[in-house]
Formats: structure tokens, C-alpha cells, sequence
């Protein structure tokens, strides 16, 4: 598959989000940043708000739910609107069976793993998921320093999924920018979250234009 971007919303203007959404056509998928005050230390959106947010664009939602209990409240995105739910592995007491349900009602699974969870443990699940995500930083809020020390996890993982042969995307987030996407699509990544970088530019499209020109150079 080719180079993805997904613009995280978690950066820009909440009071006009359809509007925001609306300034980033050329975006692949708009990354929505789910958090719960308790998994991480921030609070932003739920479900009512994603359901009124997929009713004002036509670019697909990716949910990512930095939640403590996504085995009960995946699906409510999946029917807020949501084509991708992504959970974390940390959370999740049942993530082969929360994949499956996700899967079976219509949207894509995938799994999010912190900077300091290896991936090595997680090699069975990866066939039961349609996207891999690794945190390039600390998760729970936005504009923090990209981590070179994930760079060998995303070479590991990437190893991993081409061993099983599966379509399953490897995307990351956290401190995506045009100084580093370079170096994670070298590593294997091929969907980029990237906030701080798409809502600071002058022209935010141009910037998905630019983020995704640079990684498919990389690669």
C-alpha cells in the first residue's frame, strides 16, 4: 500500500472542528484522539462528538482511544461513525476478541502500543489486525518531541509483519514532522499521524502534501 497521512485533530481548533477538518481535504484519514483522564492524563472527546464530526466530513475517521476500558466502549465509535478504532494493548483485557467485534462490525482494528512496550510479545495478534500502531512519544498530549528510540521497534515490527505476510498497515504518531517522517518510513511506517505539524502550518493541506511527498521519497 502507499503512504498515508492522518491529520490529528487533537491540535486543532475545537470550537470549529468541522471547519478545521474542512482545511485538510487531501488527508487520508483525520485521526481523533480519544482520552479519558484516567489511561492518560488529559480528557478531550467521546462518541457524541465523533458521531457530530463524521456527519460534517467525507474523510474517514481513525478513533484512537487512550481510554482504560476499550472492551466496553470500542464499538460506540464504530457506531458514532468511526471506520477505524484503534485500542492500546496496556488497556485492553481481551484485545483478540475486541479486534474480532470491531472487525465484525464493519470497521477496521487496530492496536496501539506505548514507546516502552515491545512488539515481540504481540506477534500472534498481528494477523487479527488491520493497523499496528506505535507511540513515538508518551501518549496523552499533543506537540511533545518526536523518540528516536522507537526507531529500531518500528524495524522490528515491520520484520514481523512482513514474516506473516499480512496487509496490516504500520502507522505511528507522536512528533511527526517533515523533519522526522523521513526516518520512520525508512524504518517501515507507512500511515503517519501528525498533528502539531499540519495545524501550525500556514496551509495545513499543503503540509499533508509535503509530509506525504517526503515519506514516500524515504521509502
Amino acid at each position: 500500500m502507499g503512504i498515508q497521512i492522518t491529520p490529528s485533530i487533537l491540535n486543532a481548533d475545537f470550537a470549529a472542528l468541522g471547519a478545521e477538518v474542512a482545511r485538510i481535504p487531501g488527508a487520508d484519514w483525520v485521526h481523533v484522539d480519544v482520552m479519558d483522564n484516567h489511561f492518560v492524563p488529559n480528557l478531550t472527546f467521546g462518541p457524541t462528538m465523533v458521531e457530530a464530526l463524521s456527519r460534517s466530513t467525507d474523510v474517514p475517521l481513525d478513533a484512537h482511544l487512550m481510554i482504560e476500558n476499550p472492551d466496553r466502549e470500542a464499538l460506540a465509535y464504530v457506531e458514532a461513525g468511526c471506520g477505524s478504532v484503534t485500542f492500546h494493548v496496556e488497556a485492553a483485557a481481551a484485545p483478540v476478541r475486541l479486534a474480532r467485534e470491531l472487525r465484525s462490525h464493519g470497521a477496521r482494528a487496530s492496536m496501539a502500543l506505548k514507546p516502552g512496550t515491545p512488539v515481540e510479545p504481540y506477534e500472534d495478534l498481528l494477523p487479527e489486525l488491520d493497523m499496528l500502531l506505535l507511540m513515538t512519544v508518551e501518549p496523552g498530549f499533543g506537540g511533545q518531541k518526536f523518540l528516536d528510540l522507537v526507531l529500531p521497534k518500528i524495524r522490528r515490527a515491520r520484520a514481523l509483519l512482513d514474516r506473516h505476510g499480512v496487509e496490516t498497515w504500520l502507522q505511528v504518531d507522536g512528533g511527526i514532522s517533515l523533519e522526522t517522517i523521513e526516518r520512520c518510513a525508512q524504518a517501515g511506517a507507512d500511515t503517519f499521524v501528525a498533528g502539531s505539524a499540519v495545524y501550525s502550518a500556514d496551509d495545513p493541506d499543503a503540509m499533508v502534501t509535503a509530509l506525504r511527498d517526503a515519506a514516500a521519497a524515504a521509502r
